[in-house]
């Protein structure tokens, strides 16, 4: 089923300001949040789908991509590695915090922005994103390829768990907040009283402190380290794309959720090819003799080498079109050509007979122009070739 627009799930326009579409997320959000949907499936893909399109637009590097390229902009690798697959628990954790004083809890009667199985909304702090640049050669985005690289990042201590403490024994509940995670506040208005939840200035919304702090990790629940990533790339992706890949960031605090890992590509710049979008572009010299003659000849291509047949009389400027062999279009049957630019070489250097040889024949009527009113002039080449 084809993915709904971003700009359309939200209900604003392409020019909306960041503010407009934190608005409209929270009315959407609002809408089809599950306390208020209870057991309704299709209100709680709505309410995914709001905060994926969220996730996208209210990050501005990430939002040019999706207006320049769509969904396969900011798509991920088809494992997970796409803000489509978060669960409820990432969502709270993620943009809870846009609500203010937790809306959600006070309207729907003390949720406490709990996801439907009454889970707390977040543990730890959540880890920073990752962002690096992957150069990818011509042959790599046109078949796709699986990279392993090595992120140095933070990762979970391996001592605690994660959890920043020295032992079990070393973790209580909140003196505060008695272990929820959050403070409740009863305001008496003239329309009665009005109950807000916000999060716990001690525990930080964790619901438990730690009295002895794991020697590891010094209670931060992780370390700096290294660790080996797979990173699955579509075929067809081009300069200045980016990849998600969800969760595999830098690791939060305490157990918090950890951050994304943004690919950024680069093209590895070709010896001989050069890109135009899908298609690929090639200059062939060939000699003056060549072009009277006719002649067959071999072209480097993105996968090998092919043979283009030239016939004679072959004028320089004439392009060859070598259907499909262009790189395709990310998540798209389309595929591009490669475009094959004739230019005849003219001798710059000749020895006396040469150009003995050459006066005579340039009395020959063959050998004056006499372009045919029916051929294509460069403009409409130039047209055709990138159409």
């Amino acid at each position: 089923m084809a993915k709904r627009d971003y700009y359309e799930i939200l209900g604003v326009s392409k020019s909306a300001s960041a503010e407009e579409i934190k608005k409209s997320y929270r009315k959407v959000a609002m809408q089809f949040h599950p306390d208020r949907n209870p057991g309704d499936k299709s209100a709680e893909e709505k309410f995914k789908e709001a905060a994926e399109a969220y996730e996208i637009l209210s990050d501005q590097d990430r939002r040019a991509q999706y207006d320049r390229y769509g969904h396969a902009g900011v798509s991920g690798n088809g494992r997970g590695a796409h803000p489509g697959n978060m669960n409820m628990e990432d969502i709270f954790s993620q943009f809870g915090d846009i609500f203010g004083e937790d809306i959600f809890g006070s309207f729907f009667g003390g949720g406490g922005g709990r996801s439907a199985g009454g889970q707390r909304r977040s543990r730890g702090t959540r880890g920073s994103n990752l962002r690096i640049r992957l150069k990818l050669n011509y042959e790599e985005i046109a078949k796709g390829v699986t990279k392993s690289i090595k992120v140095k990042k933070y990762v979970g201590c391996n001592v605690c768990g994660g959890s920043g403490a020295k032992d079990k024994g070393s973790v209580q509940n909140c003196s505060t907040c008695g272990g929820s995670g959050q403070v409740r506040k009863v305001t008496n208005t003239f329309l009665g009283q009005m109950q807000t939840v916000t999060t716990c200035p001690t525990c930080n919304g964790e619901g438990s402190t730690i009295t002895a702090k794991c020697g590891n990790c010094k209670g931060e629940g992780r370390v700096y380290g290294e660790e080996t990533v797979s990173i699955d790339i579509p075929a067809g992706v081009q300069e200045g794309m980016q990849l998600n890949i969800s969760g595999r960031g830098n690791a939060g605090e305490r157990g918090g959720s950890p951050g994304d890992l943004i690919i950024l590509i680069e093209e590895e710049a070709h010896k001989e090819l050069h890109r135009d979008g899908l298609n690929v572009a090639y200059d062939l010299h060939i000699s003056f003799t060549d072009a009277v003659f006719g002649t067959q000849v071999e072209v480097p291509t993105i996968d090998g080498r092919a043979k283009i047949k030239l016939p004679p009389g072959t004028q320089s400027g004439k392009v060859f079109r070598l259907k499909g062999k262009g790189f395709p279009a990310v998540n798209s049957y389309e595929k591009g050509d490669q475009l094959v630019h004739v230019n005849v070489w003219t001798p710059q250097h000749i020895s006396n007979e040469e150009k003995t040889i050459l006066e005579k024949l340039s009395h020959s009527s063959n050998f004056k122009p006499a372009p045919d009113k029916n051929q294509k002039s460069f403009f409409d080449k130039m047209r055709e070739m990138f159409s």
